[in-house]
């Protein structure tokens, strides 16, 4: 029944009807308007079953991360390798990457991404940290991967622990292995490696001069380079320290120059 029904049926009743039927449309069509200002208060269980807010959509003002570990593309990542199966490479200083940022135009993610060496994602670093200390022997499938990542043109930055003797032979031994036919050899104060940001002419020991930088070079290109002493930086590492090697003193500004060579070669 309409509206206008009901009021003309009102008009032939008493006065009093009418009244009472015109309060009650006013307070109904109040109670309505109240209705939708506020709601009753939620009960315990539907508080406990509500969903919580979603956020707002993106407005695409912020770049979607393309690189492996989150980082926008333009941002250069490092990879801290796992590798021997589960040996880590955690007492190798990140800082030197906050050096680069200050000193040349290369933006970095200030941080190391952990990478297992037999992976997939180790061709997503153009540079990578392999450091430690005691014995280790590395499985085919890593010494495989080690390899076509250097053949593709990534960088292998390899750091005895705290000089480590055990970790230096074991070293050794994989590198025979993965690059029987390009050994280590000695780089010399000129290449560019430490030319690259900064103007390094020497290299300065913890306690006395330090043994030359190492490296693996195919072709033109070094693919691998490796100091026995160490490149560690453990001044800027958290329960790290360096107590009984001979730790390269001025490996911050060395490991900038090796990024930048890795990007640059």
């Amino acid at each position: 029944m309409s509206l206008q029904t009901t009021t003309h049926r009102a008009r032939r009743r008493p006065a009093l009807f009418v009244m009472s039927l015109i309060a009650c449309l006013l307070f109904g069509s109040l109670g309505l308007l109240a209705a939708g200002d506020s709601a009753p208060p939620a009960t315990p269980s539907q508080a406990a079953n509500a969903k919580p807010a979603q956020p707002p959509a993106p407005t695409g003002d912020v770049p979607e991360p393309k690189q492996q570990g989150g980082e926008p593309d333009g941002i250069v990542q490092v990879a801290n390798l796992v590798y021997a199966g589960t040996k880590g490479s955690k007492c190798f200083s990140d800082h030197f990457l906050i050096d680069a940022e200050k000193a040349s135009s290369i933006s970095t993610s200030r941080r190391f991404h952990f990478v297992k060496l037999s992976s997939e994602e180790l061709f997503e670093f153009p540079l990578v940290i392999m450091t430690g200390e005691g014995a280790f022997e590395l499985p085919d499938a890593e010494r495989q991967n080690l390899r076509k990542f250097v053949e593709n043109g990534g960088l292998l930055l390899a750091s005895a622990g705290c000089s480590s003797p055990d970790w230096d032979k074991s070293f050794r031994a994989e590198m025979a292995k993965v690059f029987a036919d390009h050994p280590l050899h000695n780089l010399t104060m000129d290449h560019p490696i430490f030319h690259t940001v900064y103007d390094v002419t020497e290299l300065k020991g913890l306690h006395s001069a330090p043994r030359p930088l190492e490296a693996v070079s195919i072709g033109d290109r070094v693919g691998v380079i490796y100091s026995v002493d160490g490149l560690n930086d453990t001044a800027h590492t958290t329960g790290c320290c360096c107590c009984g090697g001979n730790e390269i003193t001025n490996c911050a500004q060395i490991n900038v120059n090796i990024l930048a060579y890795a990007l640059l070669y």
